[in-house]
Formats: C-alpha cells, structure tokens, sequence
C-alpha cells in the first residue's frame, strides 16, 4: 500500500543518528545518505519498497510536524519494540509511552511510543501474541 514515508527534519546529522539506529533495530537497511541535499532513506531487508525517508523539505522551508501525525514501524517481536524504543531514547528520542501492551488496540498490541529530536511522533509495534 505505501511507496514511501518522507519525515521533515531541520538538523540532519542528529536525525541521521537517531533513524540509523532505530532502523537497524528493526532490521531495515539503509538505502542512501546524501548529506549535501541532505536526506537518507532505509527500505525493508527483503524488499525494495516501501522507504522510509527523512531529509530537508522540498520548498526549502523549515520542518514542523503536526499534532495527531504519527509514523507507526513494524516489529517481528516484542523485545525488538524494547529494543527500538531503548535506540530511540538513547539517540535522543522523547517518551510518548513506555513499551507494553495496549488492549485498547487488540489484545495482542504491543507496542512504544516516541518522538525522535525533532518532535515527529513515532511508534513501533508488534502485533503477535505472546511469546515472540
């Protein structure tokens, strides 16, 4: 359904950092860097599509994220959202909710929530039952 997620930063070298190592948690493999434009893309380890991308905007104005947006990443396991959710606030992600499980979605959600430095609101989930 998606061909690509495109996330506005303003400060590419902190947001590089904080996406590589989310990313890598999640088992994505990073498909570009281009510091001079700037903007850096990572894809799923099996597939092409869909990229997730940050970088400057395009009209060359500053990047602002809105509230009730949110980018949700998948997680083949509930100790890889521990995990990714641990990457995040060490690369100076803000907490929008510790991991657990939320009922509220199903009863097999579980998922972290977080915003990367820029205040763009992230999440990642798995959606299988216990154990992983």
């Amino acid at each position: 359904m998606l061909s690509h997620v495109y996330v506005g930063i303003n400060n590419f070298e902190p947001a590089l950092a904080f996406y590589s190592a989310v990313m890598e948690v999640i088992g994505a493999r990073q498909r570009f860097v281009d510091t001079i434009r700037p903007w850096a893309a990572w894809q799923p380890a099996e597939a092409p599509r869909p990229l997730f991308v940050i970088g400057a905007p395009y009209d060359g104005q500053p990047a602002g994220c809105g509230n009730g947006q949110m980018i949700a990443l998948m997680a083949t396991s509930r100790e890889m959202v521990d995990r990714a959710y641990a990457a995040a606030r060490a690369h100076g992600g803000a907490c929008e909710g510790a991991p657990g499980l939320r009922p509220q979605y199903h009863a097999n959600y579980y998922g972290a929530y977080f915003r990367d430095p820029e205040g763009n609101k992230l999440s990642v989930v798995c959606h299988d039952a216990f154990p992983d």
